[in-house]
């Protein structure tokens, strides 16, 4: 099962994706190896720029450059980004979604290409508090001096999640949207499920920037981190989504709230 996938700039499909499983490699360059790596025509991009490795939940980066610096940032966040220097070898990549910058001249625009990790996992709560219930004075960085213990001290099961989420990425929130009408009524075989441009609008008023391409290409990412199997009709796809998601609990009543409030 892949781990990694790179998009590269005017990407039109799947099949002009590369994925990678764990331990793969990806060279990319000026002059990248044929059919085993990403070319990338920008004259600002050394012949050997770098290559990418695939890991099993995050990915790492090596800089081939001798002078220049790649910035890799988190679209998902308000700024967030590293910077791998010349000739940084082996740069861990903690995020579920990136955007890799390899150089940005005043005459010519920038060139670079995303980089999603699906495969991040997250643990699970065991639902109790080690050292008693919520409200017993217990500290988020475990055990105080004085043996008490903080409302947020969680005990965690020590397997991950088998479809984790992010609860704060924007797939979320089209994922909640998508199932909001099924949770409201409890009727979820019945209650039609809304289309991107209905999404579009429920989505606005906690994602102001929201797009019908945005909608739509979180709905593909979603069906790409679920591992779901389906044909590639939108409607059909969808409804497969949302049927999974209420099966297996990924969004719950309570998670509504989220459409509620500004995403970060």
């Amino acid at each position: 099962m892949f781990s990694v996938i790179i998009v590269p700039d005017g990407c039109r499909g799947p099949e002009e994706q590369y994925r990678l499983e764990p331990g793969h490699t990806l060279r990319f360059g000026r002059s990248a190896p044929a059919g085993n790596g990403l070319t990338l025509s920008h004259p600002g991009v050394a012949c050997a720029a770098g290559e990418i490795t695939a890991t099993g939940a995050f990915w790492i980066l090596t800089n081939f450059s001798s002078d220049q610096t790649y910035l890799v940032e988190n679209p998902e966040s308000a700024g967030e980004h590293i910077r791998v220097a010349p000739g940084r070898a082996d740069a861990p990549v903690p995020f579920e979604f990136a955007r890799v910058h390899l150089c940005a001249g005043e005459s010519r625009p920038g060139c670079g290409f995303d980089v999603l990790a699906p495969r991040h996992d997250y643990l699970t709560p065991c639902g109790s508090l080690i050292g008693g219930p919520v409200g017993d004075g217990a500290g988020v960085d475990g055990p105080r001096a004085d043996g008490a213990r903080g409302a947020e001290d969680w005990s965690f099961d020590p397997f991950p999640r088998p479809y984790p989420l992010d609860h704060t990425c924007h797939y979320f929130l089209v994922l909640t949207a998508l199932c909001e009408a099924s949770l409201r009524t409890g009727e979820a075989p019945a209650v039609p499920v809304p289309d991107v441009a209905e999404l579009t609008e429920r989505l606005r008023p906690v994602w102001p920037d929201v797009t019908p391409a945005a909608v739509a290409w979180n709905i593909d990412y979603l069906r790409v981190k679920l591992r779901l199997r389906t044909p590639d009709d939108p409607e059909t796809v969808r409804e497969a989504l949302v049927r999974f998601a209420l099966r297996f609990d990924l969004v719950q009543e309570g998670h509504l709230a989220v459409l509620e409030g500004q995403l970060v």
